[in-house]
């Protein structure tokens, strides 16, 4: 889709060929463009189905908004979650002590300068590709914030921060060989993206989960997010009280460190799986101090304990058995228990899952999960039965 046949969508008659796109939903993709093109020419019947489809993937991100909103492939998978960018819109409200003018640096389609806007923030957008900008602004009046988002086509790195009260940069982290996890390759590179911050009153710099620490400035707070048990980002907060933070949504837990470190000791009736924020930010003995628990080795991030604890930050296993890792002792175990259906989980373990699963031929009608680690150094497996609480 090219902007031409973009912005094409916007008249009254892409309008009304969307709608009938949205409508041919799951349909077969030949007959549904067979039937557009009897009213529509080529170049707009495709861009109506192909907008079409990228609502209805969006949907998981964005909710009902995303049967209004307009998308782009790259925009799409770039793009931040609602819940996440509404979570980062109301940190940044209490870091500026209300409204007031933020400079988006890298809008994408604008996911985030939708939720900075809903939290009454003014917010100045700018973004490299005329085509995303353009969905930008059009997702701005679709939802009823186009006063408060002006979407501009710029480099962000003639971004003048020190003009706004505050910075939020999300840079590119795909490349053209694909996704990039090298702060160096991100677009605008690191070396702008930090002068930006350098130069902002306040900022939020949206990262991957997993930037390397090392590129974590001294002064910054960095904050990773959990939506569901699954980290989806990582964000870099400046002024800040420096540290790491971890969030959970869409309970909006959140746990900053305390200093404290875990002791290391014996395996006892239950283990404990830190979520994964907690884990990148280095929070496993806060979490360890919450439900009483211990390290059984102490280089993995699996806490053991000998009472249940309920607690959002870790899913919790209660231990059956646990032995040195051995295919023929963990098949023989499984059976005599008749676990034909098994998770398996595994930290510190070189195990492959997939072929371990193939050659554990398991049949039975029960369920469990077993883990493969490590304790002091040594492969164990460890068998739980049942599933963890919800």
């Amino acid at each position: 889709m090219d902007l031409d046949a973009f912005l094409d969508l916007l008249t009254p008659r892409g309008r009304k060929a969307l709608d009938e796109a949205v409508e041919l939903g799951g349909s077969d993709p030949v007959k549904a463009a067979t039937r557009l093109r009897k009213t529509y020419d080529s170049a707009l019947t495709s861009a109506a189905l192909t907008q079409a489809g990228l609502r209805e993937r969006a949907v998981a991100k964005f909710g009902d908004d995303a049967r209004l909103m307009y998308f782009t492939p790259h925009g799409l998978e770039q793009s931040t979650r609602a819940e996440v960018a509404a979570h980062r819109a109301r940190r940044l409200t209490a870091v500026t002590h209300g409204p007031a003018r933020v400079v988006d640096a890298c809008c994408g389609i604008g996911g985030d300068a939708l939720e900075l806007a809903r939290a009454g923030h003014h917010v100045d957008a700018v973004e490299l590709d005329p085509l995303t900008a353009a969905v930008a602004r059009a997702n701005a009046e679709a939802l009823g914030v186009g006063e408060r988002v002006r979407v501009r086509v710029g480099d962000a790195a003639e971004v003048a921060p020190e003009e706004y009260d505050a910075l939020f940069a999300d840079p590119a982290r795909r490349t053209a060989r694909g996704r990039t996890f090298d702060p160096q390759a991100y677009s605008p590179p690191w070396p702008v993206v930090m002068d930006l911050v350098g130069r902002a009153r306040g900022s939020c710099l949206k990262v991957a989960p997993g930037i390397p620490y090392e590129y974590i400035p001294e002064a910054a707070e960095a904050e990773w997010v959990s939506y569901k048990g699954e980290v989806k980002e990582a964000a870099l907060w400046t002024p800040g009280q420096a540290g790491r933070r971890a969030t959970l949504l869409p309970g909006g837990q959140t746990l900053t460190s305390t200093g404290v470190r875990a002791a290391v000791g014996e395996l006892g009736r239950y283990v404990y799986e830190p979520d994964g924020a907690a884990i990148r930010a280095h929070l496993v003995g806060e979490v360890a101090e919450m439900v009483g628990g211990r390290l059984a080795d102490p280089m993995i991030a699996y806490i053991t304990g000998d009472e249940p604890v309920d607690t959002p930050w870790a899913a919790r296993y209660e231990v059956d058995e646990a032995l040195p890792f051995s295919l023929k002792r963990l098949r023989a175990a499984l059976r005599a228990r008749e676990i034909g259906n098994v998770t398996i989980k595994k930290r510190g373990s070189a195990v492959d899952i997939e072929r371990l699963r193939r050659d554990l031929r398991l049949s039975g009608d029960k369920s469990g999960v077993i883990i493969l680690t490590r304790i002091m150094n040594q492969p164990f497996v460890l068998i739980c039965l049942g599933l963890p609480p919800a």
